[in-house]
Order: C-alpha cells, then structure tokens, then sequence
C-alpha cells in the first residue's frame, strides 16, 4: 500500500524536481504573455526543450534563429531557472538598445511573479533594468557600449540580437575576463551579414571552437510551413525575409556589393596569388606584365593612426583583371618609391594615388622621381566623368588646372561607391583576392555612408572602387590616343613632303629678299 505524501513532502519533491529539469520548471510554472493571446503557460515546443537543454549542459551556447521562435522568452526562462536555485547566480543582458535589454528582464520579472509562493525568490530588490533576490542571485540590463560587463563578476552573459549590437567586439573582450571564473554565454540573434564577430563565432562554433552552436531555422516551428514564409516575402521584403527567416548569413546584411554576388566571386576566381613579395611578404602577384597591355595602379595611403593599412591594386585597364595586391602597413616614402618600382614594372602604368590627407607625402615621392604617368584630378572636383576629362584635355602637359592624385571628396566618393557596385552586379571584375572578398564581406551601408564595419578596413575595397572609377577615363585616354596616332599616320601617308622630284620647287621654300627675285632657299635642306 503506497503511502500518502503530505502537502510539505509534494512540494519537497516538486522543487527537488524543478531544480533539476528546467524544462519540467518552465511548462508547468512559468507564465509568459504572448502578443495575442496575453497570459499563458509557457507550453514549450520540441524545439525549445532541445534547446534548453543545450543551455544546461553547454557554458558557452551560440543560437542563430528564425524570428519569432520564443528564444528571448526562453532564455529569460533559463536565467530565472538559474538564480533561483543557484546562489550568488548574477546575470547580464546586454542588447542594441537599453530597452531591448529590459525587455528581457520583464519576461523574469514576469515569470517570477506569476510563480507559486514556494518557488518564489525572495525579492531584494525589483526594479525596470533590475532584479535581485535574498541568496544573491541577480539579473541586470544594459545598453551596448564598448566597457559593458567589465567590471562585473558574471554568471551568465546574455547578448540578444548579438550581430546588431554596436561595439560588440569591444563588449566580448570586455567580459572575457569576468568570465574566466566558470561564467558561461548565450550569444542569440538572427544573422546580419558576414564578418561581424556573431558570423565568426558561429563560423569557429561549427568548426569546434568553444561555443556549441545551435541552429534554428524557421521550419523548426510545427506551426509554419510554406504559406507562412511566402507571406513574410509579402510583407518584409526578399532581402528582409531572408534575414529573419533563413539563417543565411550572405543574403542578410547590407553589403554594398551584394551577398550572393560576393560569395560567387569567392567561389569563382579566389586563388592564391603565383608570388609574395615585399618586405612583409604582401605584394601578391597573380600575373605578369604583358608588354602589349596597358595597366592601372591605384593606391589608397594609411591615414597613419595605426588602424588602417596602405593598399593598392594592380588592374589589365581593358580586362578588369585583377594582376597584383598589396596590403600592409609601410613608412610614406617606402610606399612612394615601391609604387613607382611596381608602376614601372607593370609597362609605365598609370599611377593613381589618393592625396587625402598623409597621401601627399607619398605623391611627393612619385613627383620628386619624375614618373611621368601619374594620375592628376581638376582642382574643380566635379570633374569626375571620363568624357568631362577629356574635354577639359586630362592628357595635356599643362596641369595648372589640376592637382597630383585622385582627390576623394563628398562628390567623389559616391561615384566611387556606384562604380564598384555597378561593376561587381555586372561580375565585370576579375579579383583574386581572398584579403579583398573578406573586406567585401564587411563593407556596408551604415545608413547612406558606405564604410567598413566598426573595428573591420576597407582600404583595399576603397582602392579597387577607385582603380575601377579611373579605369574608364584610363581606357578612354587610351583609345583617344590610338585614334590621334591613327589619324596622324594615316595624314603622313597622303602628304608629298618636302623632297619631290618635280622641277617646281615649292612655294613655301622661297624668300623675297628686298627687290631681289625670290631667293631659293632649297639649299638648306
């Protein structure tokens, strides 16, 4: 005859129980509000028991997901879970917005005051960004910014939409330490493009680095199928839709050049270069010169802060082939005398330097060498299209008009951006590079600036849009000064010249000197 438990001993085995199954804790305790329906059970689906599991066993869990899959919710669920019946268990959240972040610790404040009396914490303090109980376990809510963490001793990292929130580099290195003593890390968000230290995370995670990835695509929901995910195409857009649904990082983010297109040039001609030269082994070479072809050098100068290096890149002007890269961090008259040593090694190239900033002294080298093909800019800036060039006589010796390199100024630089995305949408472009698919991947619209991502460069991206800018006016030049030739030898041919076999001597070759009869002036020939 089993024997009959009193109220005390149930309760004894529940809490034993719910301390040891956060799952069990979380369907049959744990009230959430949901957007349609307001106060609920939290019901969890297959998925999240999965997921929750995860989160015990593993310190540090990294979750690419879908939207909309109750992840927020559920990792407000674990946290409450763990500072209940753990003592001195402090957790932060850290999110793109204080209010992002407050949002999770409404859903524990929500939970916990929804929670039986028995499992209740006792609260020490409760407040919109805040809560702490008796045994010294906490939650807290912070906005994004670079020292965030640092000073606290943590449990448990929480950083919602992780691939959105800015300095997010900094806010990791920050809480390396305060976590170093056993803490772990949820990492959530949906993706946001390449490059961002989410991305690599979950590139290291699925490689076996120290995060256990976890993978939530939308077709995780049991109430989702096709018709929803064609109406989220409806409704947020192809590009958007991707984003929050798929779990592809190349077709989210707001790359320049788009995703897919950066991931076929990367599929498609990335190799690694024939040569490495240089000091620092960073002159790639892919190619040689070709004596019979025209080329373009085009370099863009380190401000000299330290934090960006000095690129440039070796184009064929009429094929778009990418033939030699350099990337490094170099003195400015080293940089001067190895861009005229490759200019002229690649058959007098047109040498284009930007003259921003530090890029004087370096065009100063170039002048001071006398090379002759150097790229000049008209003082009047608006003078960025080929035909314009031409009209105004770029080619001509006289330069008063203009200034030595390529000046990137607010009207400059947008045609710059256009000439790269046009070009790279048309795959015109041959580029080898794997240093320049990987600055691609990280160079975005930050609202209508294009720029590489906080704490990424895009010097070799900015050099590539400025060769592929001058490149038109560079081929145009070229085929003007085929046409002159042409024109000049095709006159030649036609022309008797001064030597002639006829008796007559030509009229301009005679002189009338005072009332002498014209003087033959044949004898200086």
């Amino acid at each position: 005859m089993a024997v009959k438990k009193n109220l005390k001993e149930i309760i004894r085995d529940e809490y034993k129980r719910c301390s040891q199954d956060p799952v069990h804790f979380m369907r049959k305790y744990c009230i959430i509000q949901h957007p349609t329906k307001g106060k609920m059970y939290f019901n969890l689906y297959p998925f999240q028991e999965d997921t929750l599991q995860d989160l015990k066993e593993h310190r540090y869990n990294i979750i690419l997901k879908s939207r909309q899959l109750g992840i927020s919710t559920l990792s407000a669920g674990y946290a409450l879970w763990c500072m209940i019946f753990k003592s001195d268990y402090n957790v932060l959240v850290i999110a793109t917005k204080q209010d992002v972040a407050k949002n999770l610790v409404t859903k524990v404040r929500v939970m916990h005051d929804n929670l039986p009396s028995w499992l209740k914490g006792k609260t020490m303090e409760d407040n919109k960004l805040s809560l702490r109980f008796k045994n010294g376990s906490q939650i807290k809510a912070i906005s994004s910014k670079g020292d965030a963490g640092r000073s606290e001793a943590l449990s448990l990292l929480v950083i919602d939409e992780a691939a959105f929130v800015d300095r997010i580099d900094e806010i990791w290195t920050a809480a390396q330490q305060t976590l170093a003593t056993g803490g772990g890390a949820i990492m959530l968000s949906t993706p946001n493009g390449t490059g961002n230290l989410f991305h690599k995370t979950w590139t290291q995670a699925e490689a076996g680095g120290q995060f256990n990835p976890i993978k939530l695509h939308w077709t995780v929901h049991p109430e989702r199928d096709e018709a929803w995910r064609t109406l989220q195409t409806e409704l947020l857009g192809e590009k958007a839709a991707a984003q929050e649904c798929d779990c592809d990082f190349i077709s989210s983010g707001h790359t320049v050049v788009d995703g897919p297109i950066i991931q076929w040039y990367e599929q498609t001609y990335i190799e690694d270069p024939k040569e490495k030269r240089g000091f620092d082994g960073n002159y790639w070479i892919w190619d040689y010169p070709n004596y019979s072809n025209s080329y373009v050098v085009v370099a863009d100068v380190a401000r000299g802060d330290g934090g960006d290096y000095s690129a440039f890149h070796v184009l064929d002007i009429k094929t778009m082939h990418q033939v030699a890269e350099y990337k490094g961090k170099i003195g400015t008259t080293e940089y001067g005398n190895m861009l005229v040593a490759v200019a002229t090694e690649w058959n007098n190239a047109l040498l284009v330097i930007e003259n921003a900033n530090i890029g004087w002294a370096v065009l100063q080298v170039a002048i001071d060498k006398g090379y002759e093909n150097l790229y000049y800019s008209y003082k009047q800036d608006a003078y960025v299209d080929e035909d314009v060039h031409l009209r105004k006589g770029y080619d001509l010796k006289n330069k008063s008009q203009k200034v030595p390199g390529f000046s990137t100024t607010s009207k400059t630089r947008p045609l710059i951006i256009s000439k790269l995305e046009t070009y790279f949408r048309e795959k015109s472009p041959i580029v080898k590079s794997r240093r320049l698919v990987d600055e691609l991947y990280v160079f975005i619209w930050n609202g209508s600036r294009a720029e590489a991502q906080r704490g990424y460069n895009d010097d070799l991206v900015m050099a590539v849009g400025m060769a592929l800018g001058v490149r038109d006016t560079a081929l145009r030049l070229h085929q003007q000064g085929v046409d002159l030739s042409r024109k000049a030898l095709g006159h030649f041919g036609k022309t008797e010249g001064v030597y002639t076999n006829s008796s007559e001597r030509p009229k301009e070759w005679q002189w009338k000197s005072g009332d002498q009869e014209n003087d033959d002036l044949t004898w200086l020939l």
